[in-house]
């Protein structure tokens, strides 16, 4: 299963706050049921097609549908919820088999 996040963050966020964002990202990668995780900012590819609209993006790969449910209750996942849902304006999650 894959689990791919993006996020719409404020425009008024210190640069102290996006180290700790970035930070939070990388942990997620972090956690024992991900098999596969990446993130960033959008590449710098430019066609229609492409949405550059998000700030960052977070794809994570599970082995099944109970790693990724043991991931949406892992401490290192709760946590980062809790110190940064107020830095982001909107989230959009995709999941996939």
């Amino acid at each position: 299963m894959v689990h791919s996040v993006f996020f719409w963050l404020r425009t008024d966020l210190a640069p102290a706050a996006i180290s700790e964002f970035e930070s939070g990202l990388a942990s997620l990668t972090k956690v024992p049921v991900v098999r596969h995780g990446f993130w960033g900012r959008p590449a710098g590819t430019d066609r229609p097609v492409i949405d550059r609209t998000y700030s960052y993006g977070l794809t994570l790969a599970f082995e099944n549908r109970a790693g990724h449910d043991a991931y949406q209750e892992d401490p290192i996942h709760l946590a980062f919820v809790m110190r940064n849902k107020g830095k982001w304006n909107d989230i959009k999650i995709y999941d996939f088999e």
